[in-house]
């Protein structure tokens, strides 16, 4: 099939498709071979640098690199709050790129409630605050 076949809508829709998957396969195999742990190729948290204390987000990259490996344990010792995500995050993404919206829009509607996300953000902060404590 030639470009000029394809309607422009869905053409660009494959190759942004396309890019964002070599970029997950080309980031994979550098987690997979790396750890963020010993590597610098990998940034550091400015939060975590500059205060010492820990972000929601930290430890997202050694959460990667494990469940690459599949040590599940280690991924949820780095960063629980972010394996507990996936699944949301997983449904967010089908939702809003897989046509997911189209096909289930009481479920969208249900995540993007001003109180989800409200509740969302409240337990991102405690997380933040309670990693910080203990």
């Amino acid at each position: 099939m030639d470009r000029k076949t394809l309607p422009a809508g869905k053409y660009t829709y494959i190759r942004r498709l396309l890019g964002i998957v070599i970029l997950l396969i080309a980031g994979g195999i550098l987690y997979y071979l790396f750890s963020p742990e010993e590597s610098s190729l990998f940034p550091q948290c400015p939060f975590h640098a500059v205060t010492g204390l820990d972000c929601p987000g930290c430890g997202s990259q050694r959460v990667a690199h494990h469940l690459l490996h599949l040590q599940i344990k280690e991924a949820f010792n780095s960063n629980p709050l972010l394996i507990l995500a996936i699944p949301y995050i997983l449904i967010c993404i089908y939702l809003e790129y897989f046509g997911g919206k189209e096909r289930y829009p009481h479920i969208r509607q249900s995540l993007y409630r001003r109180k989800a996300i409200y509740a969302v953000l409240l337990v991102i902060i405690l997380f933040w605050i309670g990693r910080n404590l203990i």
